[in-house]
């Protein structure tokens, strides 16, 4: 029988141990770790929460539209409109409209153009992510909700369609009025197209505006038909979503790159208080990068005020908000630094 000595020092060192392993997992859980020192961003959020789901189907469905379907076990329902966050195989994250079934609770699926000229996340897409790849998905978040109304009027462009697809389908079901301007290039290039047609059902709710279309719309005639009081959405380029909401006040929006800027961009200074440094960032440049240039390991990953990694806690100043995620009360004292700005000369951040 070991003497008390030894019974003190047994019990000692497996406290010290379960401690170390209770400090790995609190550190592990952090929402900064990793902190990725890295030449390829990675989220930065806690991978262990973000499920891992199966890619299970692939497939080109329009001219560079991939269809991709993740299947998983018991996941969250969502609400037409609502999107995904993607942690693609390199570490990038990226967020896709769902265009599936709400009620299916094993998978979701998404669409996805290849933009040639992007920055890597829909090439990704198109060219690593085959049936049998894992991914780690957030969500689903809904922030382009479908809301009560006695008629309803889309107007999608290209890819911009995935989010309006689900609205569509839900508001045939309930025998809603409904009508789509969908434009594209060609109509091989417009996804989904076939069956919105298909849910029209002959009605002539769906108007295509496309260069192999006949009798192409302008927005103006279109828009004039929509009914006084109907609830109009709008998803594509930026273009023709400034365009939207310059002819429709209140006009619903979801956008996948930053916001234009409302005024010119000037250069501010930037407190770390924590650091004791202060930046300048330049009027061609972002909080994200003076940030960095000091603090290299910063966390960021899409850097488009999409994804949350980037956030950090301001503590004087005004910002000029240009993210498409955070919420008035998040944003009374916090900033994704990736994308907003000052709207003085100068922001105090808790860094």
């Amino acid at each position: 029988m070991p003497a008390p000595g030894l019974r003190t020092v047994a019990a000692a060192a497996g406290a010290a141990l379960l401690a170390r392993r209770a400090l790995r997992r609190r550190i592990q859980a952090a929402p900064l770790w990793p902190m990725p020192a890295l030449a390829e961003p990675i989220s930065g959020r806690p991978r262990s929460r973000a499920p891992r789901l199966l890619v299970t189907a692939h497939e080109e469905i329009a001219d560079g539209v991939v269809r991709v379907r993740l299947e998983g076990h018991g996941l969250p329902r969502w609400e037409p409109g609502a999107h995904l966050d993607v942690v693609l195989p390199s570490g990038l994250v990226r967020q896709y409209s769902l265009c599936g079934d709400p009620e299916d609770g094993s998978s979701y699926t998404f669409a996805a153009r290849l933009v040639e000229d992007g920055r890597g996340g829909s090439r990704e897409v198109h060219e690593r992510l085959r049936e049998g790849t894992e991914v780690r998905v957030r969500g689903p978040r809904n922030r382009f909700p479908l809301v009560g109304a006695a008629s309803y009027a889309f107007v999608a462009g290209g890819i911009g369609v995935t989010p309006l697809l689900p609205m569509v389908r839900a508001l045939t079901g309930r025998g809603a009025e409904w009508r789509l301007l969908y434009g594209g290039r060609t109509r091989a290039s417009m996804p989904f197209l076939e069956e919105l047609e298909k849910l029209d059902g002959g009605r002539g709710r769906v108007t295509v505006a496309a260069e192999d279309a006949v009798g192409r719309p302008d927005l103006d005639t279109w828009l004039a038909g929509v009914p006084e009081g109907a609830a109009v959405y709008c998803c594509g380029p930026e273009g023709l979503m400034a365009a939207v909401e310059e002819r429709v006040p209140g006009v619903r929006t979801e956008r996948f790159a930053p916001r234009a800027a409302a005024g010119g961009d000037g250069a501010f200074e930037v407190e770390l208080r924590r650091s004791a440094r202060t930046v300048t960032v330049p009027a061609d440049s972002t909080v994200l990068d003076a940030v960095r240039a000091e603090l290299p390991d910063t966390a960021y990953s899409c850097a488009q005020g999409f994804c949350g990694t980037c956030q950090q806690r301001v503590l004087e100043g005004e910002v000029d908000h240009r993210d498409e995620l955070l919420t008035d009360a998040e944003r009374a004292d916090s900033m994704l630094i990736c994308v907003s700005r000052a709207r003085g000369d100068r922001l105090v951040l808790d860094m």
